[in-house]
């Protein structure tokens, strides 16, 4: 019979196992503010909105059973508004520190994705579907895919799409086709939001998504649009049993 000791020890060491911790490094030359949001598991103690300035990590752990999204913002001000206009793009409900329930962020942004619901394997991603606002990538410990979009998307970026712009008159976000039939109250039946009577990937093929080929084509591995799962290169895999760290950089060396 194991003593209270030695099961204290197990459940200890069981509790470290199963978590995970997540890195958020700034590899732009410029201030960000990094951000997450909980979609399902328990909630992580990092603060769900933080400022990064350039070259520095925020590192937290989450739960097994977590799954969510990470982004930054841009050009943020919280000296007037807490809101999601206090930033050019990637703003949330609640300002600086985001709204746990609401603060999923405004588009464009690009985002990483994890579910590590298991139970064979993690599922995570960079998308596009938001639309584009820093170069991202998303590293690991245990020799998984690494996705990644280490281009800057918004000077090429299509002119029906382009913007937000900062006060030089640079772009910052590239806008998804999605976003604009949201903007224009188009997203309820949408071939580009694939809703409506688009709503099945039979019914919604990349070929009638506006300008899919521009974000897929600069960034083969990272989600161009809802169902990009056919492409076999947007929706990645790890083994559960791997128990893997991930770093989420923003603006990685190409």
């Amino acid at each position: 019979m194991k003593s209270f000791a030695t099961s204290f020890v197990s459940l200890a060491m069981a509790s470290v196992v199963t978590a995970r911790t997540l890195t958020v490094y700034n590899a732009c030359p410029f201030t960000i503010w990094p951000a997450y949001f909980t979609s399902g598991g328990t909630r992580p103690s990092q603060t769900t909105g933080w400022a990064a300035d350039a070259y520095t990590a925020v590192t937290f752990t989450v739960d097994d059973g977590w799954y969510g999204r990470v982004w930054a913002r841009r050009d943020c001000d919280f000296s007037t508004v807490q809101g999601p206009t206090s930033c050019l793009d990637g703003g949330c409900n609640g300002g600086l520190v985001c709204d746990v329930n609401t603060g999923t962020g405004v588009p464009p942004a690009s985002l990483a994705e994890f579910n590590f619901q298991g139970p064979t394997s993690d599922f995570y991603d960079v998308s596009l579907v938001d639309g584009y606002n820093l170069p991202i990538r998303i590293d690991n410990t245990a020799g998984c895919p690494i996705p990644e979009c280490p281009v800057d998307l918004g000077p090429n970026c299509p002119a029906a799409l382009k913007g937000p712009f900062d006060s030089t008159g640079f772009p910052v976000g590239c806008s998804s086709a999605c976003n604009i039939d949201a903007l224009n109250g188009n997203a309820g039946n949408s071939p580009n939001c694939c809703t409506g009577q688009y709503s099945t990937p039979a019914t919604c093929p990349s070929s009638g998504v506006t300008d899919y080929s521009y974000f897929k084509g600069n960034c083969p591995d990272a989600y161009a649009y809802a169902y990009d799962e056919s492409s076999e290169s947007a929706l990645w895999t790890c083994p559960y049993s791997a128990q893997a760290d991930y770093t989420i950089t923003f603006c990685p060396a190409t």
